[in-house]
């Protein structure tokens, strides 16, 4: 077998599903090689996804499928502290406890909508890019060719090694063993703190015993033994409850890497192939879906050659600053779970300062992903961050701005005399939507901004550019995101 597809993706997991559904949404040729045989995944691994995830399914149209199966709370943690985002001006200043076992089957059935190639139950085995293009071998000796690789598969990722991406950071200085299992005995449910950290005893949503131990020591592996898991109940409760019957037993560690290069010629990286870090907060699923649909639209706009080929330098620059500071972070909460007087004074200290409004407001923007912002150059509040979603009033009624990126377009959003822009060169691929809106314009963590007249809204979300009562450097925007003009 021989293949041709524009884009392959190896590695079907959250990230690689995300990022094929933006390049079908965007009319790509795109394939997904995934070696489970089935989408189902034993353990919850990721437990729950933050705000501006939430808003990204939003966008896409799709929020209330997973809402529909998940509980919400108005909370990001931070260490052991809660930060409230109740106050945030979103429709979505929640977080959402579901499991990624949930999570990926109902993005499945996303994306099983969409013009998806699965090559399910296969594995990669090799690839090698020459200057058109990327042959991509699997296990049996097929072949597949793309113009574009993207590796999504996980941190120990074949395309990363492969591309020769050095992956710098730090190795694990502490474990953690996590599982599900059945007890004979009733646990003591809860947290339990003792001279080697924390640990974890809490009912799953099955009914069975979900753990989550701090070892002793580093921890060899990542599949852990059933006699492991029971001499390490024993060494932090006195007792294994009678531990038996796992549905799945892991260890994570608190190693942490970033990809030196996201890109390397036609190969890209995105999610955990890119970075890892510890899950504490849980930043990893949802910076790898935010990752993906970065990514999409500027891949899809380079295979279709409306874009140079040196947009996609644009998403190293942009997401490899996030998730540097998403590894900053879980370092710092590592540091804070130590149990020592001293790691425990700084605790408390940090939990004093969260306690105030406007150092709270900030780590609770960054930890929930509404407070990202992408470095465009000087210029209005709103430029580099996320549009918010408010209600316009059209001539065909009250339309939602995530209503307009369900299709992943971009738009140009007038909100000033109508007719003002003639955007024609542009309208194959820049919606143009005249609007008023008469309420405050407001960012989480930044307050009220002044309102604009006019925002170029990129198909991820993100504000592009801010007119203020002129055109100034419109086309410019247009074309460094959007391409040139049409002739």
């Amino acid at each position: 077998m021989r293949n041709e597809h524009a884009v392959v993706i190896v590695g079907g997991g959250p990230t690689g599903m995300m990022l094929a559904a933006e390049l079908a949404l965007a009319g790509v040729d795109v394939a997904m090689v995934e070696r489970r045989n089935t989408q189902a995944v034993e353990s919850a691994r990721s437990r729950g996804l933050h705000a501006r995830t939430i808003e990204v399914l939003d966008q896409r149209g799709i929020a209330d499928r997973f809402l529909a199966e998940g509980q919400t709370a108005q909370v990001v943690g931070f260490h052991m502290i809660r930060l409230d985002i109740s106050d945030f001006p979103t429709r979505h200043n929640y977080g959402l406890a579901l499991g990624q076992n949930h999570f990926e089957r109902i993005l499945a059935g996303w994306v099983a909508e969409l013009p998806v190639t699965v090559y399910r139950g296969r594995e990669v085995t090799g690839f090698a890019a020459d200057e058109t293009g990327v042959d991509v071998t699997l296990a049996g000796g097929d072949t597949l060719r793309a113009a574009y690789l993207v590796g999504c598969d996980g941190g120990r990722s074949l395309v990363r090694k492969t591309a020769g991406i050095e992956f710098p950071g730090w190795d694990a200085t502490t474990s953690w063993m996590i599982a599900e299992v059945e007890m004979a005995e009733e646990p003591n449910l809860g947290f339990h703190q003792d001279e080697y950290g924390v640990h974890a005893l809490g009912r799953a949503e099955n009914g069975k015993v979900g753990v989550v131990l701090t070892e002793r020591e580093v921890g060899d592996g990542d599949q852990p033994t059933l006699s492991e898991l029971s001499a390490a109940l024993t060494a932090v409760y006195g007792t294994d409850f009678g531990v038996n019957s796992p549905t799945w037993l892991s260890r994570f560690t608190d190693m942490t890497r970033q990809a030196a290069e996201y890109r390397k010629g036609r190969v890209l990286l995105a999610g955990d192939a890119a970075h890892v870090h510890p899950p504490i907060g849980g930043q990893g699923l949802n910076i790898g879906v935010q990752d993906a649909v970065n990514l999409g639209w500027k891949l899809a706009e380079v295979v279709k050659r409306t874009a140079p080929e040196s947009l996609l330098d644009t998403y190293h620059a942009e997401r490899h600053p996030v998730a540097a500071r998403v590894l900053r972070s879980t370092m710092a909460q590592v540091a804070l779970r130590r149990t020592d007087e001293r790691t425990k004074a700084l605790g408390d200290t940090l939990a004093e300062l969260l306690a105030m409004d406007e150092p709270r407001k900030r780590l609770a923007a960054e930890m929930s992903g509404l407070g990202i912002r992408y470095e465009f150059g000087e210029g209005h509040p709103l430029l580099g961050r996320r549009m918010p979603d408010l209600d316009l009033a059209t001539e065909n009624g009250t339309l939602r701005v995530f209503t307009l990126l369900h299709t992943a377009r971009p738009v140009l959003l007038n909100l000033g005399d109508p007719g003002a822009f003639d955007i024609a060169a542009w309208a194959d691929r820049v919606q143009l939507v005249e609007a008023t809106y008469a309420g405050a314009w407001e960012l989480p963590a930044i307050g009220t901004v002044a309102a604009p007249t006019a925002v170029l809204i990129r198909p991820d979300g993100y504000v592009a550019w801010v007119g203020e009562g002129t055109e100034e450097r419109l086309a410019e925007a247009l074309t460094t995101w959007f391409g040139p003009p049409a002739a």
